[in-house]
This record gives C-alpha cells, sequence and structure tokens, in this order.
C-alpha cells in the first residue's frame, strides 16, 4: 500500500510539475497580452478594412462561470481567434447580466433566514424551508416516452412542448441560502453582504472576468458591463429600445394566458424558474358536461348546474363522443365557478382556473364538494354535438391528474385510448362490472362515430391504427402512444370532416370554427395550463394566469414574415440548427416582457413595470460598440469613461442619431463630433458576425434576438450567422454538483492549465448533440502540449545540423504535402467551425506526418526548412485553440511581433498523387508487420524468430467478381457521408441478383465489412479500380525503409499474372509471403 501511494504521489508530481511548466507560460504571455492591449480593437481609419464581431449570451451573476459557461464561449473564441488570422479586425466583448428575479430573490431569503436564525444561522436540523431548488434531472428519452405513455395526454402539433429542464441553481442541491452561498466557495464573512441584492453586482461579475482572463480570452474588457437600473448607461439603452419598439407598436398591453407564479405574484419567464425552461401555456378546450342526476355525494348541489368538464385539445371529435373518462380512484373537487356553475375537475385544475376568472373570487377556489372518482361512475351527462345526446362516466385507470382536468371524454373512432378502454369494457363487461360497478349498457350501445376521414387510415382512423398495431388492451402503453401520435398528426394535417355542419372541410380549418361555436354557445370554456411542469425559482409550482400585461406580439403576421426572410440568409451552420428555428418560429406567438420584482431596467411609460430578463437581452450587442466610451470599463456605469458623456444626456433622440441614422438633435448637450466617434464605432462594429449559443436558447432568446433586430435596424445591421451547440457531459456525464461530477472555469484551468483546458474543449464536440469534456483529454492535451514544446526547443538547437538543399526526396515530397492539405483543411473546418476537425488536421494528422516523415528520413535526416515550415504552420494552425503554446512557439522561432498579429499561412500546391503513395506505404508497412507476427507465431513458432527472406506480390487487375463488386459500391458511395448510401442488405441482395457475382457471396460478404472499413479511412479512394502508380516500382524504389522498419534482410517484389494468380493480391492490396526466417535472441 505505501509504494502504490509513492508511485501515485510521483506521478502527480510529475504531471503537475509540466502543468505548473505551462501554466507558469500561460501568466507570462497573458500579462504580455495585457501590457500591449492586444484585444483592445477601436474601429480603425480605414473604415473598409473587414472585421469580425462575435458574441456569447452574458451569463447570469449569481455564480462562477463553470464548463458549461465555457464550451460555448470557446466557439466564439476559437473563431476569433481564426478571423484574426485570416486579416479581420476582430472583437469579442463580454458582458454580464443580473436582471431579473433570481437575484433578488436568493437576497430575499439570505435575509430571512439570518433575521430568523442569526447570523451565522444555527438551522433547525430536521426542517428544510421551501428554496429556490436545483432542477430535476433531465430524463432519458426512454423514461419521457414512458411517463407520456401513462398519460391520456394528446399532443398538439401546433404547441412546443419542453423536453427538458435546465439546472437553474448552482447550489449543490442546498436547500438554505447560506448553504448554498458556502457551496460556491463564498467567505463566510463574506455570505451576510449578499443579503443585499447590490452586493451580488458588485461579487460575482469581477471573478468571473478574472476566470476569463485566466483562459486567455481574447475579450475587449473596455467594453464590458452590467445590466439593471445600477448602470445608468445601459439602463438608458434599454429604455430607448423599448421606445423604438413601442413606437412601432411592437410593445402591447392586454390580456394574455402567461405561466404565472402564484408566490412572486408575476409572470415566471424561462430565466425565473428551475424547472419547466421553455414550457408554455397549453390551451384546452373545456366541453361542459352537465350531469342530468346529481349523484348522493353531490345532491347538496340541487340548485346549480354541475358539470364534469373534459379538457379537449380536439373539439372537432366532439361529434363522436360515446362516454366520459373518470380515474376511479382519483379525487376531485367541485368547485364553483360563477353563481349558476360548478366544474367537476382535480383541484390542480380548479386552482388554475381561479387564475383564469373562471372562479367567483379571483386566485381562489371555492370548493362546494370533494368527491371519488369512483362515486362518478355511471352518471349520466349531456354531450354536446355528440350524436347520442346523453352519454355515461365511465372508469379509465390511465387519467394522469397532473394533465388537463382529471376528466376525459372519450372519442373511440380518432383516440386510440379511448377505442382500447371502450374495447375493454366491452369485451369483459363482468369484470368491469364486478370491479367498478359498471353497468354494460353504459358502454355496450356506443359505437365509434365517423368523424374525420383520413386518406390512409379511414373514418375510424383509430381503430384501424390499433388493428395494424396489434394492441389488445388499454394497458398497451407504448404502442398507443406511437397510435396517438400517428392518428393525431395525420388527422390534423390531411384529415378532412364527414360530419356536422363543416363536412367536406379540413380538420385544420374545421377545428378552430367548431371550438369558437362551442364557446359562444356556451357549451365550453377555454383552459390554459403550463404543457407541462413549472417550479418558480422561489419553490412554486406555477400556474397559468389571464391576465394585463406588456408584452411583444411575436409571431405577429408582417413581423414574422420579415424575420423569416432575414433568418432565410443568416449562416446557421447545419440543417438541424436551421429547422430548430424554424420550429421555433412556427409556434412562438405574444410573450410577456414586464416584471413587478426582481432587478432590470423600468419599462419608460410604466415605471410600475420592469423590463424581464429576457426581453432587455435582444440587442444589447450594439451597446458594446460603444460601451468602452461611455464606461471606460467601469462595469457599473458609475464613472463616466472618454468621452465625457453622462447617462442623463443618453435621450431618446440621441440613441435615434447613433443607431438608426435620424437627424442630429438640436436640443443634445453632446457636441456632434463626439456622438460621431460613438456613431463611427457603431457603424463600424454592427452587425453581429457570429452569436454562439446553447441549443436551448433557440426557443426563446436567440429568436427574439432575430425579431428585435429585424425590428430596429436595417438588414445590413441585423445578425449574419448564429451558431448553437448541444451541452457539455464532464466524464461522460451530467455536470451535477450535489454529485460531485461538477467543474467550473477556474478549477478547470488550475487542475489542466489554460490551454490543456481548451484544448479538450475544441476536442468534446461541435454539433448540437451533447459534447463530452473528457479530463483525460484534457490532461493528454497538456502532455502533448508539454512534449511538443521539449521537441522544438530539441529541433531548433540541433537545425543547424539538418538537411538542406532542393526539396525533391520523395519524402521531403510527402511532408511538404502534408503540410499544405493541413492548411487547406483547417481553413475549411475552422471556416465552418468545426473545431474539433480543425484540431484534428491542424494537430494530430499534421504530428502524425511529422513522426512518420522523422522515421523515413532516419538515415539522411529531415529537411532544415520543411522542419521550421512545420514547427511555424502547426502554430498558427492551432493558435485559436492553444493560443498560449502557440505565441511560446512564435517566440522560439525567434519572431519579433506577436502571434496574435500573424495571418494565416499560405498553403503552396498539394501534390495529391505523393499522399496517395504515402498512404500505400503506410498501409502495406502495416499489413505486413501484421503478416510478420502471424508468421512468427504460427509457421515459426517463436516470438523471436525474425523474417529474413520474403515475397511481395503486386496486382494490376482484380478477379472479374472483385471488380464488378467495386463498381458497383462505387455507384451507391455518398461523398458527402463517406459511407456507402445503401445498407449492407440492400447491396447483398443486388449481388445475389446478378449471376456473375452471386456464386462469388462468400468472397463478396467479407469483401463489403473490409472495404466500409477502408472507405472510412480513406474515402473514395478505398474504391480504386486501378493504383494511379506502378506499386512494383514504387515498393522497390522505398526498400530501404521498408526493410529496415519491418527488419527483414531481403524482400523480392514480384509482378503477379493475373490470368494465373498465385495469391490474392489486388490493386493497393499487395501479398506478403515470408519464406525464411532465424531465431534471434
Amino acid at each position: 500500500m505505501t509504494s502504490t501511494t509513492t508511485t501515485t504521489s510521483k506521478e502527480e508530481s510529475h504531471s503537475t510539475a509540466k502543468r505548473d511548466y505551462l501554466r507558469a507560460i500561460e501568466i507570462e504571455i497573458q500579462k504580455e497580452w495585457e501590457a500591449n492591449k492586444a484585444f483592445e480593437n477601436d474601429a480603425p481609419e480605414d473604415l473598409s478594412q473587414p472585421k469580425y464581431l462575435a458574441t456569447f449570451p452574458f451569463p447570469y451573476m449569481n455564480g462562477r462561470l463553470h464548463l458549461g459557461h465555457v464550451f460555448t464561449v470557446s466557439k466564439a473564441e476559437f473563431a476569433v481567434g481564426y478571423q484574426r488570422l485570416k486579416g479581420k479586425r476582430v472583437l469579442f466583448p463580454f458582458g454580464f447580466h443580473c436582471t431579473g428575479m433570481p437575484i433578488k430573490a436568493c437576497a430575499d431569503k439570505l435575509k430571512r433566514e439570518i433575521s430568523e436564525y442569526g447570523c451565522p444561522p444555527v438551522f433547525p436540523e430536521d426542517t428544510a424551508v421551501p428554496a429556490v431548488p436545483e432542477a430535476e434531472k433531465p430524463k432519458s428519452e426512454e423514461k419521457i416516452i414512458e411517463k407520456q405513455a401513462a398519460t391520456t395526454k394528446k399532443i398538439d402539433p401546433t404547441v412546443h412542448h419542453s423536453k427538458k429542464t435546465k439546472a437553474a441553481q448552482k447550489s449543490g442541491g442546498q436547500t438554505r441560502q447560506w448553504k448554498i452561498m458556502k457551496s460556491m466557495d463564498v467567505p463566510e464573512d463574506q455570505i451576510p453582504k449578499f443579503a443585499d441584492a447590490e452586493f451580488w453586482l458588485q461579487y460575482f461579475p469581477p471573478l468571473c472576468k478574472m476566470d476569463l482572463k485566466s483562459m486567455g480570452l481574447s475579450t475587449d474588457w473596455r467594453r464590458s458591463f452590467i445590466t439593471t437600473d445600477i448602470n445608468p448607461y445601459f439602463d438608458s439603452f434599454v429604455r430607448w429600445s423599448f421606445q423604438v419598439l413601442k413606437e412601432q407598436d411592437k410593445v402591447k398591453f392586454g390580456k394574455r394566458y402567461t405561466v404565472w407564479s402564484p408566490t412572486d405574484g408575476q409572470p415566471c419567464a424561462d430565466h425565473d424558474r428551475a424547472e419547466g425552461e421553455g414550457v408554455l401555456p397549453q390551451e384546452y378546450t373545456l366541453i361542459k358536461l352537465e350531469i342530468v342526476d346529481l349523484p348522493p355525494s353531490l345532491a347538496s348541489l340541487k340548485d346549480f348546474k354541475v358539470y364534469l368538464v373534459p379538457g379537449t385539445l380536439r373539439p372537432e371529435t366532439m361529434y363522436g363522443q360515446t362516454n366520459c373518462w373518470i380515474n376511479p380512484e382519483g379525487d376531485y373537487v367541485a368547485a364553483r365557478i360563477n353563481e349558476t356553475d360548478v366544474f367537476v375537475c382535480t383541484e390542480r385544475a380548479a386552482r388554475n382556473m381561479s387564475y383564469q376568472e373562471l372562479s367567483r373570487e379571483p386566485r381562489k377556489i371555492e370548493i362546494m364538494a370533494r368527491i371519488t372518482g369512483k362515486e362518478l361512475i355511471g352518471v349520466a351527462v349531456k354531450a354536446p354535438l355528440s350524436v347520442y345526446g346523453v352519454v355515461h362516466v365511465l372508469p379509465m385507470l390511465h387519467i394522469n391528474p397532473e394533465k388537463g382536468t382529471g376528466v376525459v371524454t372519450s372519442v373511440p373512432s380518432d383516440a386510440p385510448d379511448d377505442w382500447a378502454a371502450l374495447n375493454d369494457i366491452q369485451k369483459k363487461p363482468e369484470y368491469f362490472q364486478e370491479k367498478f360497478g359498471v353497468d354494460p349498457k353504459w358502454a355496450a350501445s356506443f359505437k365509434p362515430v365517423p368523424i374525420i376521414n383520413i386518406p390512409e387510415l379511414g373514418d375510424l382512423a383509430a381503430i384501424k391504427v390499433c388493428a395494424d398495431l396489434n394492441i389488445k388492451s388499454q394497458n398497451d402503453r407504448k404502442q398507443l402512444e406511437i397510435a396517438k401520435d400517428m392518428v393525431y398528426l395525420k388527422g390534423f394535417t390531411s384529415g378532412e370532416m364527414v360530419i356536422g355542419e363543416h363536412k367536406g372541410q379540413k380538420v385544420k380549418d374545421a377545428k378552430p370554427l367548431i371550438k369558437d361555436k362551442m364557446v359562444k354557445a356556451g357549451e365550453a370554456v377555454i383552459y390554459c395550463e403550463p404543457a407541462d411542469k413549472v417550479v418558480s425559482r422561489s419553490g412554486d409550482d406555477c400556474v397559468v394566469a389571464w391576465v394585463d400585461q406588456w408584452y411583444l406580439p411575436y409571431g405577429e403576421k408582417d413581423w414574422k414574415a420579415e424575420t423569416e426572410k432575414h433568418m432565410a440568409g443568416v449562416e446557421m451552420y447545419s440543417e438541424e440548427n436551421r429547422t430548430q428555428f424554424t420550429t421555433a418560429m412556427g409556434w412562438l406567438k405574444e410573450w410577456a416582457c414586464s416584471r413587478t420584482y426582481g432587478l432590470g431596467t423600468r419599462i419608460p411609460w410604466a415605471p410600475e413595470f420592469l423590463i424581464e430578463s429576457l426581453s432587455d437581452s435582444t440587442i444589447y450587442m450594439a451597446y458594446y460598440t460603444f460601451a468602452h466610451l461611455l464606461q471606460g470599463g467601469v462595469i457599473d456605469g458609475s464613472v463616466a469613461g472618454p468621452s465625457g458623456i453622462t447617462a442623463d444626456q443618453l435621450t431618446y433622440e440621441v440613441y435615434n442619431y447613433l443607431l438608426r441614422d435620424a437627424p442630429f438633435p438640436a436640443n443634445s448637450t453632446i457636441s456632434k463630433e463626439t456622438l460621431d466617434k460613438l456613431k463611427r464605432e457603431f457603424n463600424y462594429w454592427y452587425g453581429v458576425d457570429l452569436r454562439v449559443s446553447g441549443k436551448d436558447l433557440i426557443q426563446n432568446h436567440l429568436t427574439f434576438f432575430l425579431y428585435n433586430h429585424v425590428a430596429i435596424f436595417p438588414p445590413e445591421k441585423c445578425p449574419k450567422a448564429i451558431r448553437t451547440n448541444g451541452h457539455i457531459l464532464l466524464n461522460s456525464q451530467k455536470m451535477s454538483k450535489s454529485t460531485g461530477n461538477f467543474l467550473t472555469l477556474y478549477n478547470a484551468v488550475d487542475k489542466f492549465s489554460a490551454d490543456g483546458m481548451r484544448f479538450a474543449l475544441a476536442s468534446a464536440g461541435d454539433g448540437l448533440e451533447e459534447a463530452n469534456f473528457e479530463e483525460t483529454t484534457a490532461n493528454a492535451g497538456l502532455l502533448r502540449l508539454h512534449a511538443q514544446l521539449l521537441w522544438i526547443e530539441e529541433t531548433l538547437n540541433a537545425v543547424a545540423t539538418m538537411r538542406t538543399g532542393p526539396i525533391t526526396d520523395f519524402a521531403d515530397r510527402v511532408f511538404d504535402s502534408a503540410i499544405n492539405r493541413a492548411i487547406e483543411d483547417s481553413d475549411h473546418f475552422y471556416e465552418r467551425t468545426l473545431f474539433r476537425e480543425a484540431l484534428r488536421v491542424g494537430f494530430f494528422e499534421l504530428q502524425t506526418h511529422r513522426d512518420h516523415y522523422r522515421a523515413v528520413t532516419e538515415d539522411r535526416g529531415m529537411h532544415k526548412d520543411l522542419v521550421l515550415r512545420f514547427i511555424e504552420v502547426q502554430a498558427l494552425l492551432i493558435s485559436p485553440v492553444c493560443p498560449h503554446f502557440a505565441e511560446k512557439v512564435w517566440k522560439m522561432l525567434g519572431k519579433t511581433s506577436s502571434i496574435l498579429k500573424a495571418k494565416w499561412p499560405q498553403a503552396g500546391p498539394v501534390d495529391r498523387a505523393v499522399l496517395v503513395q504515402d498512404a500505400y506505404l503506410e498501409n502495406v508497412v502495416y499489413e505486413f508487420r501484421n503478416k510478420i507476427a502471424v508468421y512468427a507465431k504460427t509457421k515459426a513458432k517463436s516470438p523471436h524468430a525474425k523474417v529474413t527472406e520474403a515475397q511481395v506480390y503486386v496486382s494490376k487487375a482484380f478477379p472479374d467478381w472483385h471488380r464488378k463488386a467495386l463498381e458497383y459500391m462505387r455507384l451507391v458511395y455518398n461523398k458527402e457521408t463517406r459511407t456507402l448510401a445503401q445498407a449492407d442488405s440492400e447491396i447483398v441482395a443486388y449481388f445475389k441478383s446478378q449471376p456473375e457475382l452471386a456464386k462469388s457471396m462468400q468472397k463478396i460478404m467479407p469483401l463489403i465489412v473490409e472495404t466500409k472499413k477502408d472507405i472510412a479511412n480513406m474515402g473514395f479512394d478505398a474504391l480504386r479500380l486501378e493504383m494511379p502508380f506502378d506499386e512494383k516500382e514504387f515498393l522497390e524504389e522505398n526498400m530501404t525503409y521498408i526493410l529496415r522498419t519491418l527488419e527483414v534482410d531481403h524482400i523480392t517484389v514480384i509482378q503477379e499474372d493475373t490470368a494465373a494468380p498465385k495469391t490474392n493480391a489486388h490493386p493497393g492490396k499487395p501479398s506478403f509471403v515470408a519464406l525464411s526466417h532465424k531465431i534471434v535472441p
């Protein structure tokens, strides 16, 4: 045990020493960058100089930054580094978001704890107050499906539904705010200060700035600021932007359904939530099923009209109601709605209704009676529109009380759940009579009614799909979920009404007409609830309220059309990204933008309201362009910047002059010369060339970003590119402070160095799927960078002794072309923001070529010019990802200026032919080495056997069956994916259909497997029908290297007789035959 511990300690010390070595270099270089103001860029004299402005959604200042933030930040950072090399003047500003209720809520909570439990507080060990909880961990796709399958929820394809929650707290599972602050490494003597919300704004932004600087972020910190009215400069900017929107009638006031926090007494927007980000109000039509004869438990309500109120997303199907479902084990209330009506539903639904003017006293439930579902079974109800008129209440066990009203109307013709459940009762009447008291006649005579004709499913779609999917009962939950989605989606998109006054109309056209008529006739009411569970940061379950509010009319026809037109020209980098934006544009509608509690900017014309946190964050990127002149890096705006302008001078007219080309305001107290400096900065830098973000912001912030730019700015000032990424895992697991799998930015830099961390971030992934930050990758990157620095130092010390002269040697030409190809490929991948691929070709593959070049020139040495070029090019190619390493190498090369002033390397000609030959040489050496190992084991039967004599057979042609198989695979090759476009089964079926190939199927099957592997490595080259060079001649030319590498004494290369081949050699695949060996000790 002692020995193991000592070894581990030595290993850790060794690794730490390498990290410390790199970290010391990084700190020294960062000091130089700061002293030289390397990242401070103003608009140049020549405004035609190309520029590049990249931005990242400013992080919320309720804690320090973690790896999730930094992963997205790195995408902008890498892009900026690349664009700088391409000769553009770059700007990557960074601000700090403080708007909203979370900081205020946490401060108030801490204040209550100190007041109640002392300072420091002594908490009761067995109690816990409601907290700003850590969000529920996202469920796997399978769990989500299982959860949905356990309900009767019908999915509305016109409404956005959240499939995930977002961690809303950096709390590590703590419930006490004091403990949360301790878990965030806040010194205990500082914690009481956080009871003042403003202290959060003083404490966390400087720490975040310090952490970002430690990773070498190329930010112009003069342009940084915090939000809220604490910063009077930014506050004036937000007020101006809202005045512009109001002037265009894009801020409106009126009653709207909104997700609402009863505890906070205000709307609960995405950034105000601990759970349920992205969840919107789901509208239901409540069908009023009047009870004909009240059951004994409701007899006291004889003077009222009592209704069961199922919520439906499909009012157009009400013609086919055959019964009403109730959960026999559920608990229900009879809630008074007005002077005459009582609704029977779950208490949760009644609570929601009370916030929607469906109660006598606003936001208060008036419960007249409580009743179990079992007591309602058999009750007769009047069913509006139903061809049966009166139907009965029947039991269904799979009703989810957390969705809708807990009451479900039954339309078995078009709802697979309803058909399966009704069919169960009709097939097993004795069982349901004994268990639930169901009289068989309540179900037996009620047959499904044709309502909607779906071309491929007919007019009893639910019954057909249940039969097709072999659904036997209501317990086949997963199959029923599939059936339900299929029937509803096809019914909505292609269905046609076959009954009622809208017979012959498309369902999507008839649906709103039928709903409106039922509501006007008093047969239905509109009801909303959150489409999924929403928990506010104050810890309460949110409802949907019908309230007066200021809102932004997203989705308004003309505004939406103009935004979609601009969005069509925005670079999105992937079709998946664009599809998600298109989806968000499709469902996004009015957005509540006012709040009464929290931090922020007051609505100019209604100062009793604050602008909510997503609505003050749509065009703030424009403020970056002149923030340094207004604030000069003082983030709270407490001191006037270089322009000498005070916040009160920034009037509506001044901002219009600066940002919208309005005339110079005659009443301005700022000189035109001063304002023109600000305007010049704006006109040069704006619009945004790249916006990076997590994909979760597509559904709100990023779409708002597009809408508001289109409303306020001309097209040339609107966003040019938006790049989104998926969430990041840490060591293949979701980050969670409570489990310990969590990494802050400052911890990551401390643990892996800045460039080691950046190396792993680039390697983590580039798409919208989940990426993975591996600590082993960060460590490996750190070690690679350290080893490379040592090799460069050693090589530069010996460079004077290296070979010089013309670059004519085959190995030289290969290495030269490999360098040039790396430049070209890296350029492509950086331009497409595929940073993992850029790192692969610009570092890993180039490193491999260097190692190969060193091996093949062992007998004559490497060429001095190529080695120096390799070192320089590699430094440039990796500099966007690992700038400290690159800067150090640049200095080692004797460069007098910073690598930040360097330009992207020029690629020389790429000799594809020599690269093909080199790849061939590497492959055959690898294959021959494997053959020697097999020979030593099977023929020589000794691990010490050394082959002395061998033959290599090469062939210029494939056997006929082989050639024809390759010809077909060439036809189905997909160059975009570098794969075969057909499945193996399809390829095999084709080969079997060809008489000349069918007899060779035993050979063709392994050929398909082998060829697919080759395609993954070589692309289309793996499907060559002949080699572009003479294999025999090439192998003989490189025999010295082959013999030295394989440690074989002699090899004879033989041209195979294609008419009577002795081996299975074919073009590109020579055959190795060992003839003799000797045993070496």
